[in-house]
């Protein structure tokens, strides 16, 4: 991988074809000490059915949030399995980002409307995208992820191509409702797609008449983020952000948005501090696609202003490598790490963290329960003081947080690494375009490949 990170004028992020690619990723026979055979298996056999195969994924943004994370990893490991894979971004001034932020949080159940003037913006854009030939070749599968670039298939998308568009967030069904406009808009969309992909069962959007696909986010264990470091690479990050590497530290990591429930995390430190000398860590970045993180940083820096012991961190990410690096040394710096989101698609910043073996204490929203049980992986959060009671407790009692953390690792070991996860979605693109015309998928199939529990019903 390359230190800086870079694209192409027309978007491309990576490209075999247009001899592109700045980053690599561990092949796969780097995961025969982590995977059984069974599991490694299973992916070579569905790989060698599509091999050869075209696979475009297209999205917002090459900076920041859980979907580059994964396609960063996921687009060269598919290219090493012989899929001919591409990753482009859209373009769009901050006018179209403000909007589609604002349709994200419309989304997952913020009170507002979705204006005329909004729906606008969001078309031009996409015109204009779709104007400048983002797509330059035939490929055979499209991945359209999230909604930012969603309408494009309406300008797009050519006989033969198999279109499959990924849903990372907490989409609300309720919310599509109560927006008739962004409800018509979305699935006036959607039903273009052959297929969608959602990250748990309760996100699926049943009236919309198409196979839909359960498909959990992944880590990569051998990315830089999630690496093993030397205590001395630790300990030159911590240096560097003048952290007192002996202190407890509270850690969260994240972009600077709304649902992250940052509030909540300062308020849990504050009762725990009352107890003990500790230090908070809040540390992320800004994605090209969220201008709302700036005016929340702003804030947070604000508020904090008058504590030394809290550590505001807006780590660039032009420096990939860097910036990811830094991160995973701050998750493993860490006495415990916090991530009580009030809506939370999946929190792939969890999985990263548990991944570290780190007691974790998270909400019990959206996809997140799909990671914690709670005493048992990680902890739900309740309200800062019993929050900070569990998280003294655990400092009181580090044998305790040394299991947690483990229970953790191993959960994540079992059901969120890049192999496995690749290896649902190739069969998901199998199922669309290798069965037999008689044996088609029903348009109101849901294809689950996580069926190891049942979420509870939404509250």
């Amino acid at each position: 991988m390359t230190e800086e990170m870079s694209l192409l004028t027309d978007g491309t992020v990576y490209s075999a074809r247009k001899n592109f690619q700045p980053f690599t990723s561990a092949p796969l026979e780097a995961y025969t000490d982590i995977l059984t055979i069974e599991r490694i298996e299973r992916l070579n056999r569905t790989a060698e059915r599509l091999k050869g195969i075209k696979l475009l994924e297209l999205n917002a943004t090459a900076e920041g949030g859980g979907v580059a994370e994964m396609l960063y990893s996921a687009v060269p490991f598919l290219n090493s399995l012989g899929i001919q894979v591409e990753w482009k971004v859209i373009t769009g001034n901050n006018e179209y980002f403000e909007c589609t932020k604002g349709m994200h949080n419309l989304l997952q159940g913020m009170p507002g409307l979705f204006t005329q003037e909004m729906e606008q913006t969001y078309l031009s854009n996409l015109q204009i995208c779709a104007n400048t030939s983002i797509i330059d070749y035939a490929p055979d599968i499209v991945t359209v992820h999230d909604p930012q670039p969603l309408c494009l298939i309406q300008h797009l998308k050519k006989p033969g191509e198999t279109w499959f568009w990924r849903c990372h967030i907490d989409i609300e069904e309720l919310a599509l409702s109560v927006n008739a406009d962004l409800y018509e808009l979305i699935t006036d969309c959607v039903r273009h797609y052959d297929a969608a992909i959602f990250s748990a069962a309760h996100y699926v959007v049943s009236r919309w008449p198409m196979p839909k696909f359960i498909i959990p986010p992944f880590i990569d264990p051998f990315s830089d983020k999630n690496r093993e470091l030397s205590s001395n690479e630790i300990q030159g990050i911590l240096a560097k952000y003048n952290i007192e590497p002996k202190m407890p530290t509270i850690v969260q990591i994240g972009r600077f948005d709304p649902w992250k429930g940052i509030d909540r995390t300062l308020a849990t430190y504050r009762h725990v501090r009352e107890r003990r000398p500790c230090q908070l860590i809040i540390a992320g970045g800004l994605a090209a696609d969220d201008p709302e993180g700036e005016r929340i940083l702003d804030k947070l820096y604000y508020d904090v202003k008058d504590d030394r012991d809290i550590h505001i961190l807006n780590i660039p990410q032009k420096n990939r490598r860097s910036s990811c690096k830094e991160i995973n040394a701050l998750q493993r710096a860490a006495s415990v790490i916090m991530q009580p989101s009030t809506r939370e698609g999946f929190g792939l910043v969890i999985t990263e963290a548990l991944w570290k073996g780190k007691p974790v204490f998270t909400a019990e929203v959206g996809g997140i329960p799909l990671q914690i049980r709670d005493s048992s992986t990680g902890y739900f959060y309740q309200s800062p003081q019993k929050t900070a009671d569990k998280i003294n407790y655990l400092l009181d009692n580090p044998q305790v947080a040394a299991m947690i953390g483990e229970r953790g690792k191993q959960y994540v070991k079992e059901h969120f690494l890049l192999p496995d996860r690749i290896a649902d979605y190739l069969l998901a693109i199998d199922m669309l375009k290798n069965l037999p015309q008689d044996r088609t998928i029903p348009s109101d199939a849901i294809i689950s490949f996580h069926p190891w529990f049942k979420l509870a019903k939404r509250r």
